[in-house]
């Protein structure tokens, strides 16, 4: 058999392993309760939000002053009318659109930027001793009070607030990054790579991050959560989502004022939160025992 033909048979015998193993995750997963729950949850919220300007064309800006606060069930408001008699469920669905996409933007970027601080903090001993002490310093902070501060230095909008976001989030998938990086970097075939002569880079990227990518995407998710969480407190303060746009955070706001005549502003917009953060925390725990390799 020649070297060519050794390494095609190589080749087939590695894409029949990834294959059975990419077939047993999901088998592990459908049968985890949790990660089917809370990918159910998840899932809904996502598609309700996406159908929003199919269900809804007209947008969550259409007002009627003769309608403000009209009750649940009431002139064909399922979920009630605001102070400015535009429909909370309208409102809801294009504010899910909002608050989801914020958490998503929050929960890739910090799973991005977290991986490379980990892996070259794990990696570079120097680098190590500088980035861990900047997240030390920055976990040291209340998270929901340096977001307000980010969001004062940067100014209002979305787009600043998917950067504070990040920068508060960061520092915790950094640190499960790196730790996971350094049980990885003392294997025997990081060491064999180390004396053939691999680069770093390839090294890092080709052989570590791989590994370390499970318990990353796990703590993405609960940064998805927590995202949406902070960001409905930033907007019910006034120092989120910017007015008229909806969100979770900004139709809570919009009821504090009316909480006493119109509870429907607080109550459905809670729930909604409360749902898709529970969604997502228990997909996050289903996940994590899914890639767990020490479970069966």
């Amino acid at each position: 058999m020649t070297n060519e033909q050794i390494r095609q048979e190589r080749e087939v015998i590695k894409r029949r392993l990834q294959k059975e193993h990419r077939q047993l995750t999901v088998r592990k997963f459908l049968r985890n309760k949790l990660a089917m729950i809370g990918s159910i949850i998840t899932l809904s919220m996502i598609t309700l939000a996406l159908l929003a300007p199919v269900l809804f064309p007209e947008g969550p800006l259409v007002t009627s002053v003769f309608e403000r606060l009209t009750r649940p069930g009431v002139n064909g408001y399922l979920l009630g009318a605001d102070n400015l008699g535009r429909s909370v469920l309208v409102r809801l669905l294009y504010g899910a659109r909002i608050s989801l996409g914020i958490g998503a933007g929050v929960g890739l970027l910090s799973m991005l930027f977290g991986m490379v601080l980990g892996l070259y903090a794990c990696y570079y001993p120097k680098l190590d001793n500088v980035i861990m002490r900047v997240c030390d310093a920055l976990s040291a902070i209340p998270s929901t009070l340096l977001a307000i501060a980010m969001v004062a230095m940067l100014g209002g909008g979305i787009g600043n607030l998917i950067l504070s976001l990040t920068v508060v989030s960061v520092p915790r998938v950094a640190r499960v990054a790196r730790s996971s990086a350094l049980v990885v970097k003392e294997q025997t075939y990081i060491e064999a790579m180390r004396s053939l002569g691999a680069s770093d880079s390839r090294i890092i990227w080709l052989h570590i991050a791989p590994n370390i990518l499970s318990p990353v995407v796990v703590q993405a998710s609960y940064i998805f959560a927590n995202a949406i969480i902070t960001e409905a407190a930033l907007s019910f303060l006034g120092v989120g989502v910017p007015q008229p746009e909806p969100s979770w955070g900004n139709i809570l706001y919009d009821g504090k004022a009316v909480i006493h005549k119109a509870w429907w502003m607080i109550v459905y917009p809670g729930i909604a939160t409360a749902l898709t953060v529970l969604g997502l925390n228990i997909f996050g725990d289903g996940l994590r025992d899914v890639l767990d390799p020490h479970t069966n």
